[in-house]
């Protein structure tokens, strides 16, 4: 992937960053985004030139209207053109049927399906070497969550918009998805968190950061897909479609 360059939103931590040191590590110069972890994101791109390699940070807040489109601005700037673009910044709140408010629906589809649709599209119409989009959904977008009922929602936006994407961009551009699952706790929880969900696939695993990120990869270099996605999950998408999706 040499002379390549990723745009990674929510990078600084967690599958995002999985993300960045891989394709780091296959040769991409990367894009680091992030919101409130400039301490983590200039870690994190201090780690990637130290290996050799090139990287930037870029700060946007993406709960901010209009927000996706700076940040494409800000990231063309610093490197002139941009490959890849993956969206895996996300918010994942509680809220149920009783306790939910509108302003919860707003923010969650703000952040985890708006933002990464105006994003995509600004990617694909300001950038000239734009390749491949690859969006983070969640295996969960097959049945149902009933205690993030918001996120939940903003998910299976996010899946429709990358299924439209894939058409609307085609052929000059591919649009696919990753949808993890049991692979990393939410923020503040534990490794417990996991161990107690362990029977929710019928592989009765916990899944590694690098089968995600080695997923994004194969969906980036195979150009014959797009409006694919990829559920790196023990198999717990059959549950709630087995015939299906």
């Amino acid at each position: 992937m040499q002379g390549k360059t990723a745009l990674i939103t929510g990078s600084a931590k967690r599958i995002g960053r999985a993300c960045a040191l891989k394709l780091a590590k296959e040769g991409a110069d990367i894009l680091i985004h992030y919101n409130n972890s400039h301490d983590e994101a200039e870690e994190l791109a201090a780690s990637i030139r130290i290996a050799g390699g090139k990287a930037w940070t870029v700060q946007q807040d993406l709960s901010e209207k209009g927000s996706a489109e700076k940040l494409m601005k800000q990231s063309l700037e610093k490197t002139g053109g941009i490959n890849y673009l993956v969206n895996s910044a996300s918010i994942f709140p509680e809220n149920n049927y009783a306790d939910v408010q509108q302003n919860d629906f707003e923010e969650n589809l703000q952040i985890n399906a708006l933002s990464p649709f105006f994003l995509s599209r600004a990617f694909a119409e300001t950038s000239k070497s734009a390749e491949c989009i690859i969006n983070f959904l969640d295996s969960r977008i097959i049945d149902y969550d009933r205690s993030h009922l918001a996120y939940h929602v903003s998910k299976k936006v996010l899946f429709s918009l990358t299924r439209m994407l894939s058409e609307e961009l085609a052929p000059n551009v591919r649009v696919n998805a990753v949808a993890p699952g049991l692979v990393i706790p939410p923020p503040g929880m534990t490794e417990e968190y996991l161990k107690e969900r362990i029977h929710t696939n019928p592989l009765n695993r916990i899944g590694t950061l690098s089968q995600v990120s080695d997923s994004m990869y194969f969906l980036i270099k195979n150009t014959f897909i797009t409006g694919q996605v990829i559920f790196v999950d023990g198999g717990r998408h059959l549950k709630g479609s087995f015939y299906g999706l």
